[in-house]
């Protein structure tokens, strides 16, 4: 149930980073064809865009997470004995969810500090810009607590 819950949570996150590049590619084209075409420009196009890119990565980033799609060598692990295998695929998610713990501190601690400097631009919350970090290290402590119960829970 809860991995058909994170399923659908991916998809939503797919769905925002289609807009987030559509609004980035809209953003930079016109204010590329606007400043060569007319002498003039978007300015906050700049500004909004670099933060879509970093929602973009910090999103795109978390569902790969969840479709274990990040770069890997496990030749060595798959090698090893089960309950051995077990072990170390286990030391390798706690690892992981430390620097997700880190990373959720450090975001929400960038997050706080920035939640009333404004965008030199648009003006807007700075925190939007470090908020990535926070959803991003939140999303992906909930998919290692799944691995982690997973693995846990399996049979050799």
């Amino acid at each position: 149930m809860l991995n058909k819950l994170m399923g659908h949570y991916c998809r939503v996150l797919s769905v925002v980073m289609v807009i987030c590049l559509a609004a980035m590619v809209f953003m930079v084209f016109g204010n590329v064809v606007l400043r060569y075409g007319f002498n003039s420009g978007i300015t906050v196009s700049e500004e909004l865009s670099r933060w879509a890119f970093l929602w973009v990565v910090f999103l795109g980033a978390t569902v790969a997470v969840h479709e274990k799609a990040h770069m890997g060598v496990d030749s060595l692990v798959m090698s090893l004995p089960p309950l051995l295998r077990k072990a170390v695929l286990l030391v390798g998610y706690l690892l992981m969810l430390l620097v997700t713990w880190l990373m959720f501190s450090g975001s929400l601690a960038q997050t706080r500090i920035n939640w009333d400097v404004e965008a030199p631009v648009t003006g807007y919350s700075m925190a939007w810009a470090y908020g990535c970090g926070v959803v991003f290290a939140l999303s992906t402590g909930v998919m290692f607590l799944m691995q982690i119960w997973a693995l846990l829970t399996q049979k050799d």
